[in-house]
């Protein structure tokens, strides 16, 4: 063989070679130093973004919490999947904060009596705009179904008020929509308020074909079958 035509083996088997472990390598370097980290899980700590600090720890009057809280700015929902690039496991949020809705309390000052929560979904975003217009066009169909919604279906009742800043938890049974399609479904909530203003935190975990949805296959990237709704909301009196 020419010294040339070594010379021209080699740099085509080392070609083969770089072509070979981008295909393998790739999609964990897309994983660990391209993709966007993931948002955080909703949860709440306590006295984090209500309360100054002051009233903290201090029992609460059920009659101040009495009556109709309102969804306020600083609230936001969206979803979490997994995505499966070439057999790596990318995990991908998105989110709005075009979310409205009440919560009621009953007289008791003790009761969740009702609940009912919009998404506008169309306005869900991640880090790709491909991604986004797939689930908005395909996926979740928001030209005909441009909302989710969430309406409480049994009250839930505490033994006692909360404190001040105090951090409740608890199972929420609900009515989900989504693509026109309404669901039961279980939403494991946190709740932390002051009597005045109000955190709420909590996801659902869902089945998309449950819904209608079918999670996208396009070969070298695929979205898992399960996936989870979440919020973290303000709420006002």
């Amino acid at each position: 063989m020419l010294k040339s035509q070594k010379v021209l083996f080699g740099i085509g088997a080392a070609i083969i070679l770089l072509v070979a472990a981008a295909a393998f390598a790739g999609p964990f370097l897309y994983k660990e130093y391209f993709a966007p980290r993931a948002e955080s899980s909703p949860t709440l700590r306590a006295n984090e973004g209500v309360l100054d600090g002051t009233a903290a720890g201090k029992p609460l009057d059920p009659a101040a919490l009495v009556g109709v809280w309102q969804v306020s700015s600083g609230s936001e929902a969206g979803y979490r999947v997994d995505e499966v690039l070439n057999g790596t496991n990318v995990t991908v949020t998105g989110r709005t904060e075009k979310v409205s809705g009440t919560f009621t309390v009953a007289d008791d000052g003790l009761t969740l009596q009702a609940a009912d929560l919009t998404v506008d979904v169309a306005s869900i975003a991640t880090d790709s705009s491909s991604r986004d217009a797939y689930f908005r066009n395909d996926a979740l169909r928001t030209s005909e179904y441009p909302d989710a919604k969430f309406v409480l279906t049994q009250p839930v009742t505490v033994a006692e008020a909360p404190a001040s800043g105090g951090v409740l938890t608890a199972d929420v049974a609900g009515d989900l929509t989504i693509a026109g399609v309404t669901k039961p479904v279980t939403a494991s909530v946190e709740v932390q308020s002051d009597g005045t203003t109000a955190q709420i935190a909590g996801s659902i975990p869902i089945t998309f074909a449950d819904f209608g949805v079918t999670a996208p296959n396009l070969g070298f990237v695929s979205v898992e079958p399960q996936g989870a709704v979440e919020f973290q909301l303000r709420a006002a009196r």
